[in-house]
């Protein structure tokens, strides 16, 4: 046994869920259900390579993007 360790020490945290889990031994299930509504997706590949393909390049400075025509020199 180390130095530092206490014998058998559970802390607050870790008595909650052990009762909490004692209480609705259900719960760790509904977890499971509710992470693959939310993340756990089948991907189509092809799909997305299809997607891929079809990107349009977005310009270097979206918010103004001028032309040649718009660089003459001004007048004066």
């Amino acid at each position: 046994m180390s130095f530092f360790q206490r014998a058998h020490y559970l802390s607050d945290t870790t008595q909650f869920l052990q009762q909490l889990k004692d209480k609705k031994p259900d719960m760790e299930q509904k977890q499971r259900e509710g992470r693959e509504l939310l993340w756990d997706k089948k991907v189509d590949r092809s799909l997305w390579q299809e997607y891929r393909a079809a990107r349009v390049p977005q310009k270097s400075y979206v918010y103004y993007s001028y032309s040649a025509s718009d660089r003459s020199t001004p007048t004066r």
